[in-house]
């Protein structure tokens, strides 16, 4: 059985609403709940981008059990791993832990804000690599210096260190990322259905470890509402992680979208209120391999809806994948 989150998709809602949100799908039975870390929207139809790890600090003390994890944090560019290490550590605490630590390469729409530059993918690779390391040896206890390629740490320590650190996650695409998780992550994160990522992952070590992946979803009982919907805020999805990790800003996705048509959206993210439509949009992952999949229902004004269809309707029919 694949278990089925939640996601707090922060381009689409400010930070109350987020909160809100997570209380409701934890009420409603999802198995787990994500939220992305962005410091833009994709595109500004989407019209939010408030800061995760406040979002995940309110959401750790008005939420029970549900499991909680980023998806996910890049540890390089706007944030230093050694800070990366300290607000995972206090979400785990604050959680109970509940959190995992979901960590990629990033995207140049939110690291270009601090004025480094964006780097070429392998020196991104290299630079997530060094801090993972950082992150762990903080995670250890202890003072931690380090003099490395990318990173320099000064006598850091976590003062408030959970019992058990939070898992790692890495984010793949190809194989470079798929060496990376499967010897540094204790689990696996991916937005395609490709068992060829999982074999990768299991070929560099992953073998037995959690792999989670995500997939966009548009409920409304009006199919063409939930189209034009789609289209509006998520036309961007279907340009694949190589592109969209390149792009600068919400102008650039929209003048590199401008030709994606309604119908285009529709062929590629279930729209409407249709269960089977639905569970077939999840199915690929499960055939592929992947442990967990979190939903991402698009359109912020649109989720208390989904949150209660989906635990009446939905994640029944879900759980018998």
């Amino acid at each position: 059985m694949v278990n089925i989150g939640y996601t707090m998709m922060t381009e689409q809602a400010g930070p109350r609403q987020l909160v809100d949100d997570v209380v409701r799908a934890e009420g409603a039975g999802f198995d787990f709940s994500v939220i992305s870390d962005h410091y833009s929207p994709w595109l500004a139809e989407q019209g939010h981008a408030p800061y995760a790890w406040s979002v995940l600090g309110a959401a750790a003390q008005a939420t029970s059990w549900i499991p909680l994890m980023t998806y996910v944090t890049c540890p390089t560019l706007r944030y230093h791993p050694a800070v990366v290490a300290q607000k995972a550590a206090t979400v785990q605490l604050l959680s109970q832990g509940r959190f995992r630590l979901g960590l990629g390469a990033g995207e140049n729409l939110n690291e270009h804000v601090v004025g480094g530059g964006w780097p070429p993918a392998d020196v991104r690779h290299a630079m997530l690599a060094e801090a993972i390391g950082v992150i762990r040896a903080l995670f250890a206890g202890g003072h931690v210096n380090h003099r490395g390629e990318h990173f320099q740490v000064e006598s850091a320590k976590l003062w408030d260190l959970p019992e058990d650190p939070p898992p790692i996650g890495v984010a793949v695409s190809g194989e470079q990322s798929c060496r990376l998780a499967g010897e540094l992550a204790d689990l696996v994160i991916a937005t395609e259905p490709k068992a060829d990522l999982l074999t990768a992952f299991d070929r560099h070590g992953g073998t037995g470890k959690p792999r989670v992946g995500q997939v966009p979803v548009c409920y409304d009982p009006d199919r063409g509402a939930a189209v034009r919907r789609a289209h509006q805020q998520f036309r961007w999805f279907g340009g694949g992680w190589k592109v969209n990790s390149e792009l600068p800003g919400p102008a650039s996705f929209a003048s590199a979208t401008s030709y994606v048509r309604e119908e285009d959206v529709a062929a590629e993210i279930a729209c409407g209120a249709d269960v089977d439509t639905f569970v077939e949009a999840v199915r690929p992952y499960a055939e592929a391999g992947f442990t967990e999949v979190a939903l991402v229902q698009i359109g912020g004004d649109h989720q208390e809806a989904f949150i209660d269809w989906a635990g009446d309707h939905l994640l029944p029919a879900l759980r018998k994948l």
